[in-house]
């Protein structure tokens, strides 16, 4: 049996669920989401509370994972998702042109724009070195994060680029020196 399968998610207050065939639909006071149930696995609601129900064993991959789809759209919709990047580096900085675009300077010979998808924000501190993805989609915001990172991963000598906050990195040792 799935134990997180089995667990029953919690439905705040101020937030409606509506269940159609393979698809939940969860509204809150920060906006509405759907999620895409796997085959064989049904959601019903019960006094305050969502269970998701596999029909057999052979859905006890996906049992877990359904579970989780709906408790992150429902845990979305009522406090939302952040992501907070570091910009390390000297002259490696980002900041907002406009409302939805970032654009970093990461020590290539031009500036990088990167345009912000539909229901996802970023925030940048005022030392330009930090930035802050939201968005009440989990999926979005860890795709958003993982390809600004990607326009300059982490260098493995230096340590230079840009990394998620809190993560920890091994520094390779360098070149010596002849003898």
């Amino acid at each position: 049996m799935s134990r997180i399968g089995k667990k029953p998610i919690p439905l705040p207050k101020g937030v409606t669920v509506k269940i159609e065939g393979d698809t939940v639909a969860v509204q809150g006071p920060k906006g509405k989401l759907d999620t895409h149930l796997p085959a064989g696995i049904k959601v019903q609601q019960q006094d305050g509370t969502l269970l998701a129900i596999r029909e057999n064993d052979s859905q006890a991959a996906v049992h877990g994972l359904a579970r989780a789809l709906v408790n992150n759209a429902v845990e979305g919709v009522t406090r939302g998702w952040t992501r907070d990047l570091e910009i390390v580096g000297i002259g490696y900085r980002a900041e907002m042109k406009g409302k939805n675009t970032v654009v970093f300077s990461l020590g290539y010979s031009h500036l990088i724009e990167y345009p912000l998808p539909v229901g996802i924000e970023a925030t940048v501190d005022p030392k330009q070195t930090k930035l802050s993805v939201t968005g009440i989609d989990r999926q979005k915001v860890g795709q958003v994060a993982a390809e600004m990172r990607s326009l300059r991963p982490p260098d493995p000598y230096k340590n230079k680029g840009v990394r998620y906050a809190g993560e920890r990195l091994k520094k390779k040792v360098g070149k010596t020196g002849a003898k």
